[in-house]
């Protein structure tokens, strides 16, 4: 990764500060990254013991196991599909919404609701990353969200409980909880899949379209099969529920397959008295970031450069190394100054890939499903709605798996078409403005819109996720993952934001029935 870890250290010397180029070794003591391998006796030795940068892992003894039958990617590809299902089944059922809640911002505030709740489950997530372990989190957060599909089916759809403004707010606080759960398990996955083959990644998002792709199906399905509309919504929260829990089900397997245990579950050096430390090497010249896991050092032999602080002199310039004391046995948090530190030597090297991914969906949060679910025609009623994100659904589901097709993306380059985006937003504002009468009026232009944001949105919204994870050692892959999807939250959370914005081009419009260019009119509902 950088020029500084393939250089051999020469013996300390004795010459004051440099004012050349410096790489100073910033050593975190007790901070360890979940995924992080002990090397054993022979790591300890040679150039780890002297404080070299490592730059590669250890691969873990043995072949590398096959994922046979690619049943691992096919785990991937549900487990997005389970961290996505359950807010998309809430949100497609746009026709149930508005006629429960007419007249309201229903889907505005469940989004809002959504993206808020799930930018505090990502920081909490990025935070306790080093602290609670992987499974437990996407436990956790499977548990959340299939939780609150039960409940709104079985309290507020079958028993019907709740008077009109609770069934309100009880569907905002289902759409809250689940945001956390969801959140949760998807920024987890993320830093597992970074811990993988890249493809993993790209299975993972492609089952976030998958998702959306089911649901789409599931609502169609339903509403034609089934005329009561109450009956229609049951069932179809019923079935979104079993998914969910099937999802769970096939992560408690494939979490204990070998090829994932070979990647993921390399044993620590965990004897007593020998923590592992964390290092990261910041080349502030070159502008390089290398990491380091300091395995158990080897009893010292009084050398210069075994003391706890020395300076050795590159063939660049000099390198410097603040070391904490001899290691020592110790549980409890890491500092705050270096989960901050250690976050911004990840983010310096991965900020264009941030750019992008938050840039894409906060133009695409500006339409989708605030915007689209409000684009109303007197022919089709609220199939309309229901078939411009099912479009979306299924051509973001095209476009993640155009993500898997080889392509060297610059950073900057990158960044520059996720921006291009920004076209959509005022043509899908002519799809609903003026009022009642809009300029694109016909059915078909939402939908060609949709498709093209579909395809755009599951490429530009996974490259970026995809290339970011190969652009750190893999030690620090997990908290790259989680880094990403900080940012893929606040582009949702400014979009939604903007969102309502967007609402109130359409919240005058007359429910009545629009002419059509035959000077044929049908009731609304039609």
């Amino acid at each position: 990764m950088g020029s500084v870890g393939s250089q051999r250290l020469k013996e300390p010397s004795v010459a004051g500060t440099p004012d050349r180029s410096v790489v100073t070794s910033f050593s975190f003591d007790s901070c360890q990254l979940e995924d992080e391998a002990a090397s054993g006796a022979a790591g300890g030795q040679g150039g780890r013991a002297r404080g070299a940068p490592i730059l590669s892992d250890s691969a873990a003894e043995g072949p590398v196991p096959d994922d046979r039958y690619h049943a691992i990617y096919f785990a991937m590809l549900l487990a997005g599909v389970g961290f996505l299902l359950p807010y998309n089944s809430f949100i497609t059922d746009v026709d149930y919404l508005h006629h429960k809640f007419p007249g309201t911002s229903i889907v505005f505030d469940m989004s809002l609701t959504y993206i808020l709740v799930a930018l505090v489950a990502v920081l909490l997530n990025n935070a306790l990353v080093e602290r609670l372990s992987l499974h437990t989190r996407i436990t956790a957060g499977y548990l959340l969200a299939s939780g609150p599909l039960l409940f709104i089916s079985i309290c507020d759809l079958w028993l019907q409980l709740f008077s009109w403004d609770q069934a309100y707010a009880v569907n905002l606080a289902a759409v809250g909880t689940v945001a956390f759960g969801c959140t949760v398990q998807q920024s987890s996955f993320y830093g597992y899949t970074g811990m993988l083959p890249k493809r993993y990644t790209q299975g993972v998002m492609t089952g976030e379209s998958t998702a959306g792709v089911m649901v789409s199906l599931s609502r169609i399905l339903t509403k034609l099969l089934l005329p009561d509309e109450r009956t229609s919504t049951l069932i179809f929260f019923l079935v979104s529920a079993g998914l969910e829990l099937l999802c769970f089900l096939l992560h408690l397997l494939v979490r204990r397959s070998r090829f994932v245990l070979h990647h993921t579950g390399r044993p620590r050096d965990s004897r007593p008295g020998h923590p592992a430390g964390y290092c990261a090497h910041h080349d502030v010249a070159a502008g390089d970031v290398c990491f380091e896991n300091q395995g158990p050092a080897p009893p010292s032999s009084g050398s210069p450069k075994d003391s706890p602080a020395h300076e050795v002199t590159g063939g660049r310039g000099a390198y410097m190394r603040f070391d904490v004391p001899p290691p020592r046995v110790r549980q409890g948090w890491p500092s705050f100054r270096a989960l901050l530190l250690h976050r911004y030597l990840v983010a310096r090297v991965i900020w264009a890939d941030m750019l992008s991914i938050a840039v894409t969906y906060f133009i695409t949060l500006c339409l989708f499903p605030g915007l689209e679910s409000e684009i109303r025609h007197c022919v089709l009623g609220e199939w309309l709605p229901i078939l411009i994100m099912a479009v979306f659904n299924l051509s973001d589901f095209v476009g993640k798996i155009l993500a898997a097709l080889p392509m060297d993306w610059r950073g900057p380059h990158l960044l520059a078409c996720s921006c291009l985006r920004v076209v959509f937003i005022p043509l899908f504002i002519l799809c609903v403005y003026p009022s009642g009468t809009p300029t694109l009026r016909h059915p078909a232009w939402p939908c060609v819109f949709s498709l093209l944001m579909g395809i755009s949105n599951g490429y530009f919204g996974s490259v970026p996720m995809i290339l970011a994870a190969g652009k750190v050692g893999p030690k620090q892959r997990e908290l790259a993952g989680n880094t990403m999807t900080v940012s893929y939250m606040t582009g949702l959370t400014l979009g939604s934001a903007v969102a309502y914005r967007t609402f109130s081009l359409t919240r005058d419009a007359p429910r009545s029935c629009l002419q059509t260019s035959t000077n044929t009119s049908f009731p609304a509902g039609l």
